[in-house]
């Protein structure tokens, strides 16, 4: 054994039966080696003078950057001993993220890697399961899965789930799938795949980190679901409508003609929200997403750009824009994080050429025009354009009521009507509430007790317009105290 370096074995799914006969000869002929885990079967039928060195049960293996650790200490181990042996369950380069880590490491050293490979986990688990993978299964690490908040995969490809850990990191792994999957959804556990005492768990996705028999050769299945289409595959429906061969009025469109579908869709959404009504807010933004993946598909066929260009644009946007989470950086307030999120779009901007000359430049001249008020006085304040208490913000919207009650020409009269609404904004403002949304309620509510005059008037066998004012104000005050 002249070589020096790093030698990667590949210890097959099962006992020493699925061993190539190279990784065999290999564990034979050294002394030592450093296993991920112990607890593969093979060991119990090699030599018993081998030392087995494993990086089970230790704590500063435990965290989800266990595979980068481990591939560092493997690094370590080559550099001060000349070779090392690190052997891994199933073959070195199938769902195996320490090796991807030592490769990716050793790319910038000259340290040799020998890879010795051996059969995958993924063919007695297929067989145990009698699921040919192609063409859409994932493939993916427990805990690498287990550290996000939502499966990177779509939910209409199946899933093979691999190195399982009992504990903590199962119940997390569950807590992720469940943002994607319902709780009752039906799942299997693979254990010991490949060996006598093989044995194929159906249960329900909440209960995976119950199992009694969850080790280090369990391995978890997600089959895809049956109606839950992916982006992607939405992406795939839209294309098809704009195909030649697809939907005439869909193939019709343009950037320009589809505007007044976005606005509308995008009110249709704020009504939903209004209404505090889930299934129709699942409707609406449906609808909203429907115009968005539209444009994006108009863009593709013009070769101007593509979702993963809106993705990839949207996501750095989000990652540069938010360091308080994304890096190091520490920020004690809100105000700190507005003050660090205009500091940062003023270095884009200077980035791209697009000086400004004022800070309010940026507010779009299409919003309401309360939105705009509001946002106008959130970017005063960043700046420190703003009083220090609420009672001169009180004190102003009676100054521009007498003004607008003084003001003769009508000219006037909209001038400091504008003046009050203004220095209303800003009262909501300092109370935290959205303008918009506070009017939009308002008006909901209105709707809602008009129609209850409405009703009454019906029922008396009137028009509302046949009730006097002091009638209608009557049942006004009626449809205040109705429940909602």
């Amino acid at each position: 054994m002249e070589f020096e370096g790093i030698v990667i074995v590949g210890l097959g799914p099962a006992g020493a039966k699925s061993l190539t006969r190279e990784a065999w000869e290999w564990l034979l002929g050294v002394n030592e080696i450093w296993a991920r885990t112990r607890y593969h079967p093979v060991f119990s039928e090699l030599s018993g003078d081998l030392i087995i060195h494993s990086f089970d049960g230790e704590d500063e293996y435990e965290s989800s950057d266990y595979a980068s650790e481990i591939a560092e200490k493997v690094i370590r181990l080559a550099q001060e001993m000349g070779v090392v042996t690190y052997a891994v369950p199933g073959s070195p380069f199938i769902a195996e993220e320490t090796v991807r880590q030592i490769m990716k490491l050793v790319e910038s050293s000259k340290i040799p890697v020998r890879v010795i490979d051996g059969m995958s986990f993924l063919e007695p688990v297929c067989s145990a399961l009698g699921l040919d993978p192609h063409p859409k299964l994932v493939l993916t690490d427990s805990l690498y899965l287990a550290s996000m908040e939502i499966p990177f995969f779509p939910p209409s490809s199946p899933a093979l789930i691999s190195n399982l850990r009992p504990g903590m990191e199962v119940n997390d792994l569950k807590l992720t799938l469940m943002n994607n999957y319902p709780d009752e959804y039906p799942v299997k556990l693979i254990h010991n795949a490949g060996l006598e005492n093989e044995l194929v768990e159906e249960i329900p996705l909440y209960q995976i980190d119950q199992s009694l028999h969850t080790g280090l050769m369990s391995t978890l299945y997600l089959p895809a679901r049956e109606n839950g289409r992916a982006f992607e595959d939405f992406q795939q429906i839209i294309a098809r409508l704009r195909a030649p061969d697809g939907c005439p009025w869909d193939r019709k469109q343009t950037h320009l003609s589809l505007r007044p579908y976005l606005l509308e869709e995008s009110y249709e959404v704020l009504e939903a929200l209004d209404e505090e009504n889930p299934e129709h807010l699942v409707e609406e933004l449906g609808d909203l997403l429907l115009q968005i993946v539209l444009h994006t598909q108009i863009a593709t066929e013009e070769r101007d750009f593509n979702m993963t260009d809106v993705m990839s644009t949207i996501s750095e946007k989000i990652i540069r824009r938010h360091p308080h989470v994304f890096t190091e950086l520490q920020v004690d307030s809100l105000e700190g994080v507005l003050s660090n999120w205009e500091q940062i779009k003023a270095e884009e901007r200077k980035d791209k050429g697009e000086e400004r000359k004022s800070m309010l430049d940026g507010i779009p001249i299409s919003l309401p025009a309360l939105t705009q008020a509001d946002q106008i006085q959130q970017r005063a304040k960043r700046v420190g354009f703003d009083w220090k208490t609420i009672d001169p913000v009180i004190a102003k919207i009676h100054e521009e009521l007498q003004e607008l009650k003084e003001a003769e020409s009508q000219e006037e009269k909209q001038s400091e009507a504008g003046d009050v609404l203004f220095a209303v904004v800003n009262l909501l403002r300092w109370l935290e509430v959205n303008p918009e949304m506070a009017l939009r309620e308002t008006n909901t509510r209105f709707r809602k007790r008009f129609g209850y005059i409405e009703e009454a008037a019906a029922k008396q066998g009137k028009h509302v317009d046949d009730l006097s004012f002091e009638e209608m104000d009557a049942l006004w005050e009626e449809a205040k105290h109705q429940k909602p």
